[in-house]
């Protein structure tokens, strides 16, 4: 993914979980998303993101550059967005993503 579409491309690993048809077969460990994240991030890329974990981990944005916390979500809601003016308030640096260069108050703010 970085090397044919770039760094800034997200990856989003969703976990399987058993429902409504497919209940035979046991959910996703929540190790294997943590490790595939994992490599994602040392391969280069920037934001990828855990899906359909009930701790939340991996679903936030942070900085490619200081790690700061971007944007804070839980589940599909934000909770907090603190990209001002599409870039990292603590260092400066670009944030890629559609909609990152509005700058606004944070979320939980309002």
């Amino acid at each position: 993914i970085a090397e044919q579409l770039g760094p800034q491309v997200p990856w989003h690993i969703s976990r399987f979980y058993p429902t409504f048809r497919l209940t035979d077969r046991p959910p996703t460990p929540a190790a294997t998303l943590r490790r595939a994240r994992e490599i994602g991030l040392q391969q280069g890329l920037r934001y990828v993101y855990l899906g359909n974990l009930r701790a939340g981990e991996g679903e936030d944005t942070r900085c490619h550059q200081c790690g700061a916390p971007l944007i804070r979500r839980l589940g599909f809601n934000v909770l907090e967005n603190r990209v001002q003016g599409g870039n990292c308030p603590q260092c400066g640096t670009p944030v890629a993503g559609v909609g990152m260069s509005v700058d606004r108050e944070p979320i939980a703010a309002r």
